[in-house]
This record gives structure tokens, sequence and C-alpha cells, in this order.
């Protein structure tokens, strides 16, 4: 039997939130922040990109004012990284690997929603690709870290391979949510390879 849609996507959606705000508390942890600090930037970070596709969406209040189970995952994942992230042994790497999780979960969370207000393929990429990747944006800025998507290694388009890969998958109408698993999936293999094998797009303006 098929697994509700709206289960999964709130699943996946939880997820990825919890992902998030795990890798905005170490970013939190590598600048030596308190307890409040972790709160604030793993909060920000995980609900950062779904605040922005609501708002442009026009589906208001927000998610996490509708339902504040959501803040209440991020606050939850950032204190518990607090007491964890002084026996990592590399918090820069876990940090890398949180966000992989991270984008490749909002990209096919963000696309479906997207999806299901009503938008055009066109614009759930975009809602896709924005869910993953302004959460992030906001926590290197709070942080003062170099921004994560002005990497070499390929970043964006791996957002962009799952939340594209999510809507083909989705026109086959493929049983038990293999679009969102397959979306997933595409995104983070293509941005593990990137992060191991140092992968990157041709780009004219580098030397």
């Amino acid at each position: 039997m098929a697994f509700d849609i709206t289960a999964a996507i709130n699943i996946m959606g939880l997820s990825a939130v919890a992902v998030f705000a795990i890798s905005g508390a170490l970013d939190a942890a590598r600048q030596k922040m308190d307890i409040l600090g972790f709160l604030l930037i793993g909060t920000v970070t995980g609900l950062g990109g779904g605040t922005v596709r609501d708002l442009l969406l026009g589906k208001l209040p927000v998610l996490w004012i509708r339902e504040p189970v959501w803040i209440i995952v991020c606050l939850i994942a950032s204190a518990i990284t607090y007491f964890i992230a002084p026996k990592l042994v590399s918090r820069t790497r876990a940090l890398i690997w949180m966000d992989a999780v991270g984008i490749a979960l909002f990209a096919v969370v963000g696309t479906e929603i997207g999806l299901n207000f009503g938008t055009s393929p066109l614009i759930a990429v975009c809602m896709g690709v924005m869910t993953a990747s302004f959460g992030g944006i906001a926590r290197d800025l709070l942080c003062g870290s170099n921004l994560t998507l002005m990497n070499e290694e390929l970043y964006i388009t791996t957002m962009l391979a799952g939340s594209v890969t999510y809507l083909i998958l989705h026109e086959l109408h493929l049983p038990d949510n293999y679009d969102l698993i397959g979306g997933f999936l595409v995104a983070f293999i293509l941005r593990a390879l990137a992060i191991i094998f140092k992968l990157k797009l041709p780009n004219i303006y580098r030397q």
C-alpha cells in the first residue's frame, strides 16, 4: 500500500529541518557560541529556506507559525548538538555532510510543496532550490563564514538535479513515493561525489 503523500512530505520536511538545524548549530560550535547562539543559528538555518518559500508562495502565516512542531524540532536538534559538538573530531566535516543531507531533502520537499500549491514545474524547481539554499545562506552570513554555495564543488547543481529528478519521476506516477526518494538520492549522491572527488562545473572565470 502506498505511503500517504502528506505523511511522507512531513517526515522528509521534519528530517530536513532537523538536519539543517544541526548544520547551523555545528557552525555555531565553530564560532564558540553559547547555547542561545546555537538555538538561534540552528533555528534560522532549519527554517530559513521554508520561510522564504512560504512568503513567496503567499502561504501565510508561514509553516512554523501554523505548526510550532517545526520550530520545536529545530530547538531540540540545536540543543542536542550543543552537547555533542565538543566530542566531534571535525566539526567542519560534520557540517559539510549534514548540509549535504539537508539540501537533498529540502530540494525535493520544496519542489513538491511548490507543485501542490499549483505552480508550474519551473517555479516548483525554483521553490525547491530556494528551500534548499536559503537556510544555509542565512547560517553562513550570521556566523561570518564563507558562503557554502560559493564553493567550487557542485552545490546548486545538486539541488537542481534532485528537483528535476523528482519532477520526472513524479510525472511517471511511480508508487510508494519513489519520486521523493529518487530525487533525494540523486541530489545527495551527486553532492557526496562532489565533496569526495572535488567535482566542479566548467567555469571560464576560473583559472
